[in-house]
């Protein structure tokens, strides 16, 4: 018998997205509220990078220069999330673990202080809301922190969400509202030329051989999106993955509140995260490393991570470790996400968010499901098309 959510026998679909992570799953959960079929093809429906990663919704403390448009995008993304976390919540009557907690990026040295200093005029120029706070005034907020902070920056605006539990929710709200789940991998994208030759995308055939079809496939598979079998050249450009290694502690009753938002800083050149949960675990993240498709926890990834957390919030030390993983983030060559249809006819993307596809999720799936059911793409994500990367694809 198929499993709940599955249509084995229906083998069309006005939508077909390929990837069922937080990003998938939300293109398809709108799509689906926009009266259109879908389907989704992924062996394990709401895994993907968002069971390892910590959920800051951080577009300003995480801004970096060059990146205005992708600002922009983040913060519209990030306004749309509490509305986006409670829709979900009533469909579904699962918590996605949204919180508004704030962050508080810190700096441990000079150094860091004066990086922090600019960042904050930076800032300031684009019209953002964040407070230069003394490292006194930091540890006011957050009493665990290092005596050596030097000052620091209050985003009240940048949050957080549970990405596991925002998966476990997304699968729910589209299997609420019909979305098929074919539980396989998409073993190739199936196309077809028409009468002037035109070539289209048409579906996939998955890992079982069952071929699905579809009026518009959407490519939402992470670091493996462009290599898909079938897929011409040119569609779009490599996406790489980039490795990020997490630790899961559990801060016991005694010790509660050990922090109560979002703490972040760069120790040694490297930059690190403590995200509190209400259930009282405490991610901390994450590694950067080009790898490949490598997802092995390391013996020295954990060591760095403890290491300088240690330096942040020396208290962390008497901390049970309760879990270690390793996923990966889908990078494309500006770092920036491929939203909206690309050369091919038939076929659109949603992939390439890099460290941002939490935050992303809403809007991404938003700007799709737009797409999906009018043909056009919404001018917030002109920035984001993948015909900006576009070479000839061949007939």
């Amino acid at each position: 018998m198929p499993a709940k959510g599955e249509e084995a026998a229906v083998a069309h679909s006005d939508v077909l997205v390929v990837g069922g992570g937080i990003i998938g799953l939300g293109v398809a959960w709108r799509a689906a509220q926009r009266g259109l079929s879908v389907a989704v093809a992924d062996p394990s429906p709401g895994g993907g990078a968002a069971q390892v990663a910590a959920g800051m919704l951080a577009p300003v403390t995480e801004l970096q220069y060059g990146e205005e448009p992708l600002l922009r995008l983040g913060m519209v993304s990030n306004r749309r999330y509490a509305a986006f976390a409670a829709e979900l919540t009533e469909l579904t009557g699962l918590d996605t673990g949204y919180r508004a907690t704030g962050t508080l990026a810190v700096a441990l040295d000079a150094d860091d202080r004066a990086e922090l200093r600019e960042l904050h005029a930076f800032q300031a120029r684009l019209g953002l809301s964040s407070e230069w706070l003394t490292g006194r005034e930091c540890r006011r907020l957050e009493p665990m922190l290092a005596p050596g902070v030097r000052g620091g920056l209050h985003v009240a605006d940048d949050h957080q969400v549970d990405g596991r539990r925002l998966a476990a929710a997304l699968v729910a709200a589209c299997e609420r509202l019909g979305v098929a789940f074919h539980r396989a991998a998409a073993a190739e994208l199936l196309t077809t030329a028409g009468r002037a030759g035109e070539v289209r995308a048409t579906g996939v055939r998955l890992s079982t051989g069952v071929e699905l079809s579809a009026g518009c496939t959407v490519l939402a598979a992470g670091a493996r999106s462009h290599l898909l079998p079938g897929l011409p050249a040119g569609v779009l450009p490599a996406i790489r993955p980039v490795k990020g290694q997490v630790l899961r502690l559990r801060v016991p009753p005694r010790y509660a509140p050990f922090l109560s938002r979002n703490v972040r800083a760069v120790v040694r050149g490297q930059h690190i995260y403590l995200v509190p949960r209400a259930d009282g675990e405490l991610v901390v993240g994450a590694t950067t490393e080009e790898q490949g498709h490598d997802t092995t926890v390391t013996a020295g990834g954990v060591y760095e991570l403890l290491r300088d957390a240690h330096e942040l919030v020396p208290g962390i030390t008497e901390l049970e470790l309760a879990e270690t993983g390793a996923g990966l983030r889908p990078g494309s060559p500006d770092n920036a996400p491929l939203l909206g249809p690309t050369a091919l006819p038939g076929l659109a993307a949603a992939t390439g968010h890099h460290r941002n596809g939490v935050l992303l999720t809403p809007v991404t799936a938003d700007l799709l499901a737009d797409y999906l059911a009018t043909g056009e793409l919404p001018a917030l994500a002109a920035d984001f098309t993948p015909h900006r990367f576009r070479t000839e694809v061949p007939a």
